[in-house]
């Protein structure tokens, strides 16, 4: 496909608008109808489904004095953002905003089910049950906290922190940890959705991971920058990664990733991937890159099967804008649950949805 045309399918089938900072992630609402950005300088951007090829009509709003962190809400259109102001604000998709969390330190991590949210601030997870005030249970660990995660079941809690990660049962009544540890600096983390596995990102340009079910430690390395994007794909076979000039998927299965090597995927000659996100119910990887091209993968089930032909790829967009302009690092990327939207977020203030499923 053509430069011309992979502008043409982010121009007839979605919409994008430039802001004045930085995008610091982006969200997709429960019931997939509404879209969120959150910009470094704290503003909330709000997007309507109906509305999203209307990008005069977005919905911007102050929510914080700098902002850190971004996640869904427990409700169906609803957001949580931390700040730097050390406040969490739920934000609904009718633009009504309800502080849930007050605190004296930056708000560095966030993450929710539909039952159960919590937040991160210096070495301290407050966990809050959905539609309550105060919180259920605070959580102490022994250095700053870098990354917060629920299973796919919602009855675990794991957040990465200097040394390893602590991992907690949401519904016990006593707060008893299980420790994973490996010395140095984890970054943040990843839950396989079986729950099989947690990896880590690390700041010496590898992944840590443990088996679960034994403890078992497991390292994946070889990356030429650091890595700031994870995610698993929708069965758990694969975690895709950033930090090369490709996006870099570990297996698995079949006995891995230890002893078996990653297989690299929509490789751009001197392009680095800077973001991955899995879509939720096919074998398909967003990638956002260092430029802000963005595009879309299908994901081999082997590494063979990849050796064996070319990339199967659709381009959302490339890397400048009509008349030039970049977009920057694509840093955030969400699909709707069925896969059906994917909007994405750059360092350059571009934010960017694209009906998947629209007809020309």
């Amino acid at each position: 496909m053509s430069a011309a045309q992979s502008r043409t399918l982010l121009q007839t089938r979605g919409a994008e608008r430039c802001f004045e900072a930085p995008i610091t992630g982006v969200q997709v609402s429960r019931d997939g109808q509404t879209f969120a950005a959150l910009t470094m300088d704290g503003e909330i951007i709000l997007i309507s489904r109906d509305g999203l090829r209307m990008p005069e009509g977005w919905q911007v709003m102050p929510a914080h004095d700098g902002a850190v962190s971004f996640a869904q809400g427990c409700g169906k259109d609803s957001f949580l953002s931390g700040g730097e102001d050390g406040r969490v604000v739920e934000t609904r998709a009718d633009g009504t905003m309800t502080e849930r969390h007050a605190g004296r330190g930056w708000v560095d991590c966030l993450a929710s089910t539909p039952t159960h949210w919590a937040c991160a601030s210096k070495k301290e997870v407050h966990l809050y049950a959905h539609g309550t005030d105060a919180p259920l249970k605070v959580l102490d660990h022994p250095s700053a906290l870098s990354g917060l995660a629920f299973d796919a079941r919602g009855k675990k809690l794991a957040a990465s922190h200097y040394n390893g990660v602590s991992m907690w049962f949401v519904q016990a009544k006593e707060s008893s940890v299980r420790s994973l540890e490996w010395k140095g600096s984890h970054t943040g983390l990843c839950i396989h959705p079986g729950s099989e596995a947690l990896v880590t990102s690390m700041q010496e340009n590898e992944l840590h991971g443990w088996r679960l079910s034994d403890g078992h430690n497991m390292r994946m390395s070889g990356y030429p920058r650091k890595i700031a994007s994870m995610s698993f794909t929708r069965k758990g076979r694969w975690l895709a990664t950033s930090g090369a000039d490709a996006a870099v998927l570990w297996p698995f299965f079949g006995g891995g990733p230890m002893g078996k090597p990653p297989m690299e995927l929509a490789r751009l000659p001197g392009l680095f991937v800077t973001c991955v996100c899995a879509h939720p119910t096919d074998d398909i990887l967003a990638i956002g890159f260092e430029d802000g091209t963005v595009l879309l993968a299908e994901v081999p089930n082997s590494a063979e099967d990849a050796a064996g032909g070319a990339d199967r790829i659709l381009p959302l967009c490339n890397g400048q804008r009509s008349g030039g302009a970049a977009r920057g690092a694509v840093n955030a990327i969400a699909f709707t649950p069925q896969g059906g939207v994917v909007i994405f977020g750059t360092e350059e203030g571009h934010v960017g949805v694209v009906d998947l499923s629209a007809q020309g």
